[in-house]
């Protein structure tokens, strides 16, 4: 049964961010969205919705369909309120007092811990519950995997199986293990010629990447073919204008025609471009070793022990994985790295870093970049770089004239992402420590920073909840368990156990 019909769908504000777009969208699909950052998944949710009308094109919603639309951000307004409250004024103000065990049977089916229920929210599940207490008949979810840990992604990829299998879900997400997950329909968006494939996201990619070297092919062979033709007419018009034929004159005209039709009919094939090029660097160290930790005490900021270390090496060339459970300790021990790293004179706590190594550090919230710099005051402040090579080193990174005078605290996620990565590269390190590295970068973004990664064989020892980037980019894996720090052979038995 169809319940979304879209036809020659297009928005342009700036710029075109899609156009032509064609989709039929049935009871039970779970689509996922697709695109770089700012190209338009948003804007397509937010039109479906109803909430944002289309610069041209028509969507056409089956007769009483019902749409929840879950958004990235909470509304400011609901900060304060307990999670039970923000789910329960959802209802309709008459329903309120008698049907509040709705609010109940939602946050039971979303394992929502009692003691929290009672909390002012401070996550997305919330605005989750709040939207499936209405009862949609179709559910938009806009990253719904932001900022959650692992046994949150898994718990919602359970919830979102066990739905009812009519309902229909569409999720823009840049989480690919997440997507392969939940969904059986791809919608890869894109300014002209959106694809859709009846697949998940790794199958469709692989699909998508076919169609798209077909279509350059065959954009290249019509090419050579108009180029040949062209040549052909030009021979003949010369021995047309020797011999004075009027017959060789009609076929020059004939054979620059049909040059022209191939030409004005072949398309280029689609080349993605992400709001930026990821690139970074990695200054050579003659040291093999470069942190010993011996047998190291991790603990809280108020003296409470989490767990040792025992005796553990990273040397050149590792890329190792830390895993371990919410509070386990993972942050305590990359800010223990850190502090030993740039005191590596003396060392610090069992931490003893090679006095060569230069440190590339960043953190999920982006914390070291101050929000009331402008992207550029940010670049010639930390590097000995003119104005003129700090703009082209932004421009690089995909930020625009007015991006690069604009404070980073006004900056989209993606943008500060690329900012701070454009800052690791320009520091220069020779061993990274990252904490969700893949937080607000777009997939292009992720795979260009894996790529980084891989090719310059960079040392690195990295916390990240994105599985995907996980399973490509590390060769070695640490986990956090019983107050130890072990290594093991994968992470694949760590995915398992978070699932709940």
């Amino acid at each position: 049964m169809t319940l979304i019909n879209i036809r020659n769908l297009g928005v342009t504000l700036s710029a075109p961010l899609f156009a032509k777009l064609d989709l039929v969208i049935n009871a039970g699909d779970r689509l996922g969205l697709v695109a770089a950052n700012g190209r338009g998944k948003s804007t397509l949710l937010r039109c479906i919705s109803g909430a944002l009308e289309a610069t041209h094109g028509d969507i056409m919603r089956s007769r009483g369909l019902m749409i929840g639309h879950v958004e990235q951000d909470a509304p400011t307004r609901l900060l304060d309120v307990p999670f039970h409250d923000v789910v329960l004024q959802a209802l309709p103000s008459d329903q309120q007092a008698n049907e509040s065990w709705r609010v109940d049977m939602v946050l039971d089916s979303l394992d929502v811990p009692e003691a929290l229920r009672a909390r002012p929210i401070g996550q997305r599940l919330a605005i989750l519950a709040r939207t499936w207490v209405t009862e949609p008949d179709a559910l938009l979810l806009d990253e719904p995997t932001n900022h959650l840990d692992l046994g949150k992604i898994a718990a919602l990829e359970n919830w979102l199986s066990a739905l009812p299998r009519d309902v229909l879900v569409i999720i823009s997400s840049h989480d690919r293990a997440f997507l392969d997950a939940v969904t059986n329909r791809t919608l890869f968006l894109r300014p002209e010629q959106s694809q859709v494939f009846s697949l998940p996201y790794t199958r469709a990619r692989a699909a998508l990447d076919e169609t798209d070297a077909a279509d350059k092919r065959r954009y290249e062979r019509d090419m050579k073919t108009a180029e040949q033709l062209r040549k052909q007419a030009a021979k003949l018009n010369n021995i047309g204008v020797n011999s004075g034929s009027d017959l060789l004159v009609v076929k020059t005209k004939q054979l620059k025609q049909r040059a022209e039709k191939l030409e004005d009919a072949a398309k280029p094939a689609h080349l993605e471009r992400s709001a930026g090029v990821i690139r970074l660097a990695n200054r050579s160290t003659h040291a093999k070793v470069l942190v010993t930790l011996d047998d190291a005490e991790v603990r809280t900021p108020d003296g409470t022990p989490l767990f040792r270390t025992g005796r553990q090496f990273i040397c050149q060339g590792d890329r190792i994985v830390l895993l371990g459970e919410n509070s386990a300790g993972k942050s305590r021990l990359i800010a223990m790295l850190r502090k030993a790293i740039n005191n590596a004179e003396t060392g610090q706590d069992g931490i003893k870093a090679t006095p060569s190594l230069l440190l590339g550090y960043s953190d999920q919230a982006l914390a070291d970049l101050k929000d009331s710099d402008t992207p550029l005051e940010t670049i010639i402040r930390r590097f000995d770089v003119g104005d003129q090579r700090a703009r082209a080193l932004l421009a690089g990174a995909g930020m625009t004239i007015d991006m690069q005078s604009r404070p980073v605290g006004r900056l989209s996620g993606g943008q500060k992402a690329r900012l701070g990565m454009l800052v690791l590269r320009l520091a220069e390190p020779n061993f990274y420590l990252l904490d969700e590295p893949t937080n607000h970068l777009d997939i292009d973004g992720q795979e260009a920073l894996e790529g980084e990664l891989m090719a310059h064989q960079a040392s690195c020892l990295l916390v990240s909840h994105d599985r995907s980037f996980v399973r490509a980019v590390g060769n070695r894996f640490w986990q956090i368990e019983r107050r130890r720090l072990v290594e093991v052979e994968s992470p694949e038995p760590f995915f398992a156990a978070a699932r709940p």
